[in-house]
């Protein structure tokens, strides 16, 4: 008499439980990790605006002003015509976009300082709340 063996495997039982337990845990991890996902490209955001006014204030020192907002940010990687004194590049790559993939806006004079850097956030309108909240140079 032959004994028979069970093939290895899983039950349709075990796969639901495993399934409904994974399922519970994206649940309770999944919106603390989005939240903290969110507060990071504002947090980038902010570090590359000051970065860029770094550069901005290295501009200054060697041309005696900052970048017309027409000249924007391009001043850090070539030379504008008729600045001798242009030192750069005041930036080792290419100028980002922000962390939602928009470029970033840049005024001078500014209306809250010598120039102004701004990044919408994620609505990519003005103002708003969270990860549409406005990264701003002078805040």
């Amino acid at each position: 008499m032959k004994v028979r063996r069970r093939e290895g495997g899983f039950t349709f039982f075990e796969i639901l439980v495993v399934i409904t337990i994974i399922g519970l845990l994206a649940a309770l991890v999944g919106p603390r990790l989005w939240n903290r996902i969110s507060g990071a490209k504002q947090s980038a955001a902010k570090a590359q605006i000051e970065l860029f006014g770094t550069a901005l204030d290295a501009f200054r020192l060697d041309t005696g002003r900052y970048p017309t907002t027409e000249e924007g940010f391009k001043v850090f990687r070539e030379k504008p015509s008729g600045l001798d004194t242009w030192q750069g590049p005041y930036l080792p790559k290419e100028i980002p976009n922000d962390p939602w993939g928009k470029p970033y806006v840049y005024k001078c004079p500014g209306d809250h300082g010598d120039y102004d850097i701004i990044s919408f956030g994620a609505d990519f309108v003005e103002g708003g709340e969270g990860e549409n909240k406005d990264v701003v140079s002078w805040m």
